[in-house]
């Protein structure tokens, strides 16, 4: 199975955000390459929310393109075999954190953003990664900075996607 047809069976499976669902598959079906970076049409692309073992912190990375605190994800790469592997592969990669483990259920949420020309969309597959105890993170080439923050203060210092993100991810917790 492409990690387009995973795309597609993942998208099909999810049960909330209807209108936005919808327009992800409609993205995918017009355009065959809507997995891939070059899409200048837009883009899927993979991220997660890093949860402490304890679940009342998580680790945001400031990126080094936008200044601004979000959770990890990127663009999918052609070895993901799927959607959670190249979530996990971000995760892991912008956090540092080996040994983290993706919550049950599929993604936690959808969340589509404009970014700069040439492409005009991310389409956003979010999931929620549990950090192992005792984890050490690191901060990656596409990061200024990372580091945890309580539940209360993230509103604080992150962009309401990454508020909604939480939400969602505190409600399947």
């Amino acid at each position: 199975m492409s990690l387009y047809d995973d795309a597609v069976l993942v998208l099909k499976a999810y049960e909330d955000q209807e209108e936005l669902r919808q327009a992800y598959l409609d993205h995918l079906e017009a355009h065959p390459d809507g997995m891939w970076k070059a899409c200048h049409a837009g883009h899927i692309t993979a991220s997660a929310l890093v949860i402490d073992p304890e679940r009342d912190r998580v680790l945001l990375t400031l990126h080094r393109k936008l200044k601004m605190w979000l959770q990890m994800g990127g663009h999918c790469e052609p070895g993901d075999a799927t959607l959670e592997a190249a979530a996990l592969r971000e995760a892991t990669e912008e956090s540092g954190i080996a040994g983290l483990t993706l919550l049950r259920g599929g993604p936690v949420r959808l969340d589509r953003h404009p970014i700069p020309a040439p492409c005009h969309w991310h389409f956003d597959v979010q999931y929620a990664v549990v950090a192992p105890p005792d984890a050490e993170h690191a901060i990656s080439d596409e990061s200024l900075d990372v580091r945890w923050f309580p539940y209360d203060e993230v509103a604080d210092v992150a962009d309401e996607s990454v508020v909604r993100l939480l939400e969602a991810t505190r409600a399947r917790l």
